[in-house]
């Protein structure tokens, strides 16, 4: 029960992260945290120390968790790891994919063109569940570990740095890596894969938009009833 409650808080600040209703430098008080979901500071941290480990968070004296706001820099080496690592995961599906595994990759595309041009921050949240889920098809613990975090990373910064409705082509490129691994073209999918995410960093800016402040509880509220 302890770890499903640590889990249930660290999605609902990963989600508020992502999709930047929580913003970049904004401390997060256990306290506050505790108090919006009836738990102890206990479990609070070990929420908080699972985003720290995936680099949505920054540990700092004195000050406790702040909310990551990483540079463009670090932004494009995470980018590069990522396409390496993604180049493992196409490399290993292409052709193994079974049949439930490929309804669920077309439920969740379908779900990703619902929000595309309508809910950018979600566009860009769904994009990244898209690639753990390549991950977790492969059945390697080691590789989905470290896709979740990578993908975790990114997605901040493309809450950050992206382009307006940078999404519908991402959705797009989405559908053609789904059908080239249901078709087993190993090569054509390594290709489409780098290509995607190549394009995913030409589509980035390099200034983060402005957006409104909110109270951090009325945040988790709205986020812990979904």
């Amino acid at each position: 029960m302890k770890e499903d409650r640590v889990g249930i808080i660290a999605r609902t600040l990963r989600n508020a992260i992502i999709e930047q209703a929580i913003k970049p430098g904004t401390h997060l008080p256990e306290d506050t945290i505790g108090d919006s979901f009836g738990a102890s500071r206990t479990i609070v941290r070990a929420a908080l120390a699972q985003l720290v480990a995936e680099g949505l968070l920054e540990q700092r004296r004195n000050r406790g968790a702040i909310v990551a706001e990483p540079s463009w820099n670090e932004a494009r080496d995470t980018f590069d790891l990522r396409l390496a690592l993604e180049e493992i995961v196409v490399s290993r599906l292409a052709g193994t994919l079974q049949p439930d595994q490929i309804a669920a990759l077309e439920a969740h595309v379908a779900e990703e063109e619902k929000v595309r041009n309508v809910d950018e921050p979600h566009s860009i949240r769904l994009a990244g569940e898209f690639h753990v889920m390549l991950a977790e098809f492969t059945g390697s613990q080691v590789l989905t570990q470290y896709m979740r975090e990578l993908a975790s990373r990114c997605c901040l910064m493309l809450a950050l740095y992206s382009r307006p409705h940078s999404s519908e082509c991402g959705v797009t490129e989405h559908q053609e890596l789904v059908a080239l691994l249901k078709k087993g073209d190993e090569a054509k999918a390594v290709k489409a894969m780098r290509n995607h995410l190549q394009g995913v960093i030409d589509r980035a800016l390099i200034q983060p938009p402005k957006r409104e402040d909110r109270p951090l509880d009325e945040i988790l509220n709205s986020y812990s009833s979904d």
